[in-house]
C-alpha cells in the first residue's frame, strides 16, 4: 500500500529498474493497482532466531505479514551511492553479511513510501 501511486510507480521503475506494465483501477476493491511482473523471483519466509531481533519486534507489533522487498544488485556499492545521491536513507552505513553469503543493506521505509527495501549482492 502506497500513499502516492504515481510517485511509487516512478520510484520502482526508475530507481529499482523494474519494468512497469500498466495500471488498473479495481472499482470493486476501491483500489488502483500498478504492475511490475518479475521473471526470476523467490519468496523468503523469515522467523526470529531465539525469539529476538527485528523480525520478533515486527511480529510483536503486527502479528506477521509482508516484511520487506529485496532487490538483487550486481554492484551494491554503486547502487548505494546512486540511491544516496537521490536522497535515500539507509538503516546502516554499509552492507553486512546476510543469507546465502550475500552483502545486504536496507533502505529506510520512509525513503520508499513506507516499504522496507533490501539490496542484496551475492559474494
Amino acid at each position: 500500500a502506497v500513499p502516492d501511486l504515481q510517485k511509487a510507480i516512478q520510484r520502482f521503475a526508475e530507481d529499482f529498474g523494474l519494468d512497469f506494465k500498466g495500471q488498473e483501477d479495481v472499482e470493486s476493491a476501491l483500489t488502483s493497482t500498478a504492475f511490475f511482473p518479475l521473471d526470476k523471483t523467490s519468496i523468503e519466509l523469515v522467523h526470529p532466531l531465539n525469539g529476538q531481533g527485528p523480525i520478533q519486534k515486527y511480529i510483536d507489533k503486527k502479528g506477521g505479514g509482508m516484511h520487506h522487498l529485496c532487490f538483487r544488485s550486481d554492484d551494491i556499492d554503486s547502487d548505494i551511492e546512486r540511491l544516496k545521491a537521490k536522497g535515500y536513507e539507509f538503516l546502516s552505513d554499509a552492507p553486512s553479511l546476510g543469507a546465502h553469503n550475500c552483502r545486504v543493506i536496507f533502505i529506510h521505509p520512509k525513503s520508499c513510501d513506507g516499504v522496507l527495501v533490501e539490496l542484496n549482492q551475492p559474494m
